[in-house]
């Protein structure tokens, strides 16, 4: 990466932390997808129970293999075969020790921004787990809330559907739509501003672009 954007990013990742902070939320810099995954398997302690929703962040930088492989109580929806079996898994993870995501917009004072199609991740986010253990790279730093739910309806949601075999105007032409297809993925809309319960959300700003 560019020693120029390399100085900038540090110096955005500070002014998205002191955000964070005044949120009751926690925020990390680190350099390299390596270094995000030192330190979101440092916050999870051996024999946690742990899970995840929809994310691309968490599987690049190795972060779901990493805790598959390890000592925890994993809740793997992945590997469900049945919409049964899946829904009984995400129930479990949404009263798990450690939810691992990430998400699709973080403004420079500290809101997340996040769009889902099934309600999982977002519903874990707000309420559930004890733990949010999010990967974000600096690729979704916004200016402010307007610009980070442009993002993530704009560039996060339509890079999303092309993953899946649905119909929707944003899978055809790339930009949103506003629709309400049966196949949409924009079901529900999550502002988080703020943080009840303090330290629980953990925003690892990794220096490399991450997920979509």
């Amino acid at each position: 990466m560019n020693e120029n954007r390399d100085v900038r990013n540090k110096l955005l990742a500070e002014k998205v932390i002191k955000g964070l902070q005044s949120r009751n939320m926690e925020g990390y810099f680190v350099q390299t997808k390596e270094d995000a995954l030192k330190m979101a398997l440092n916050f999870i302690p051996t024999g946690a129970s742990v899970g995840w929703g929809g994310s691309a962040s968490i599987e690049e930088i190795g972060l779901k293999k990493a805790v598959c492989e390890g000592n925890y109580v994993v809740y793997n929806r992945d590997a469900c075969k049945s919409p049964e079996e899946k829904r009984e898994t995400e129930m479990k993870i949404f009263g798990c020790d450690y939810f691992l995501s990430s998400s699709n917009a973080i403004t420079e004072d500290g809101i997340l921004v996040n769009i889902d199609g099934n309600s999982n991740r977002v519903a874990a986010i707000a309420y559930g787990p004890r733990n949010i253990i999010m990967i974000v790279g600096m690729n979704k730093v916004t200016k402010d809330e307007e610009a980070a739910m442009y993002r993530a309806r704009n560039e996060a949601a339509t890079i999303n559907a092309q993953r899946f075999p649905i119909d929707t105007p944003c899978k055809k032409n790339g930009a949103c739509a506003n629709c309400k297809s049966m196949d949409t993925i924009c079901c529900q809309f999550l502002t988080t501003r703020f943080s009840r319960h303090k330290g629980r959300i953990k925003i690892i700003l990794v220096n490399e672009n991450l997920g979509f």
